[in-house]
């Protein structure tokens, strides 16, 4: 049994939901159909003419791709020309592409996520902060003996999650009072008896997107016909989510130490480095893509490299001149997202016991190299 393409995208939305892109940018749908069943997915960083053909190759139904084939406005669609080739052969071949963007940048598991793993980091907060997701209160009154199964659905539905704390609530005893009326079949008492119950009130926060999941969680493990229970929108800020990524490293270690680790960890084959090698690193900061315009930000968090591609000539002299360092893998090396997203998609399609499959495009997409 295979999963149908929209579920595939609702898979990948759950891990990079589109509300984390920032402002117009180029995500989701953007050729084919999700209207059918996929056997395979193919997880590429761009959507070139090879790794069209690799898709042939492989049977797959479905591109989920880092960089969108349609950023700019089509002014046509020739067939004789490179792009319009590659959508040529999407199209004859039914194959679909969806893309995942700035929103899988910003996603807890996400490319930066990925980067910063790759480099050992530790208390990871996000460089640029673009998202703060609000947070709601639940409360329910449910019967002494099912508050913990109550519970448990609550957490396993993502409620009950506080910073680095997870199954975080609050319970308090109490009594509840009821009559059932006529027609009804109570889970304690008699219709037409007014009934006095030990119940405990359970509290949790849950985010405001996850709300409703929660919400029916809770209802189909609560013994009640009819449970009593409270939704509260919070103040309080809940997670926060943003482009890149600021943390520790294990150890302190030089600038040309730490440019190996980056070439090792990105599998890049080569990196451009801004600052004395002999440099002590204790802080660094991850952007994938193109990070020109984060260099002060990066500085101002405290880091003393920012690992990110595409840095410019003036740029790179701005940061050497205010005794930051840089080191740049190229744009390329968001290339690791390839491998995560595959091994998340197929972690669910595994809970599913779907016969789906998601691979990591083997096509190298690097447009760069040296002599």
């Amino acid at each position: 049994m295979f999963v149908n393409g929209q579920v595939v995208v609702s898979l990948m939305e759950e891990m990079a939901p589109k509300r984390l892109a920032v402002e117009d940018d180029r995500i989701g749908l953007q050729v084919g159909s999700l209207g059918k069943d996929v056997d395979k997915v193919l997880v590429a960083l761009d959507v070139t003419e090879e790794v069209a053909d690799e898709a042939v190759r492989e049977g797959a139904e479905l591109i989920i791709a880092h960089h969108a084939p349609i950023y700019r406005p089509l002014k046509n669609l020739r067939t004789d020309t490179p792009a319009g080739r590659v959508f040529e052969k999407l199209i004859k071949h039914d194959i679909a592409v969806y893309v995942a963007h700035t929103n899988l940048d910003a996603a807890i598991g996400g490319i930066n996520d990925r980067m910063a793993e790759a480099l050992g980091l530790s208390d990871t907060v996000p460089l640029d902060p673009t998202y703060t997701e609000p947070l709601r209160k639940v409360v329910v009154y449910v019967p002494a003996d099912h508050a913990d199964a109550v519970a448990d659905a609550l957490f396993r539905a993502g409620a009950g999650q506080i910073g680095r704390y997870s199954h975080c609530s609050f319970r308090q005893e109490g009594t509840g009072t009821f009559r059932p009326e006529a027609g009804t079949n109570p889970y304690l008492g008699e219709p037409g008896k007014l009934e006095r119950a030990a119940e405990i009130r359970l509290e949790t926060i849950v985010p405001e997107t996850l709300e409703r999941r929660a919400v029916k969680a809770m209802l189909a493990a609560h013994p009640y016909e009819e449970p009593a229970y409270d939704v509260y929108a919070l103040e309080l800020p809940g997670p926060v989510y943003g482009l890149g990524r600021v943390g520790r490293l294990p150890e302190p270690c030089t600038l040309d130490e730490l440019a190996d680790r980056v070439k090792q960890g990105f599998e890049v084959p080569f990196v451009r480095i801004v600052g004395r090698g002999d440099t002590v690193i204790r802080k660094a900061a991850v952007l994938g893509g193109m990070g020109s315009h984060y260099v002060t930000k990066a500085q101002f968090a405290g880091a003393d490299v920012l690992v990110t591609g595409d840095i410019d000539y003036h740029t790179a002299h701005d940061a050497l001149a205010a005794g930051m360092c840089l080191i740049d893998p190229g744009h390329n090396a968001e290339k690791i997202m390839k491998k995560g997203v595959a091994d998340y998609l197929n972690a669910r399609f595994a809970e599913r016991k779907t016969a789906t499959q998601a691979i990591a495009s083997a096509v190298d997409t690097e447009v760069f190299r040296l002599r």
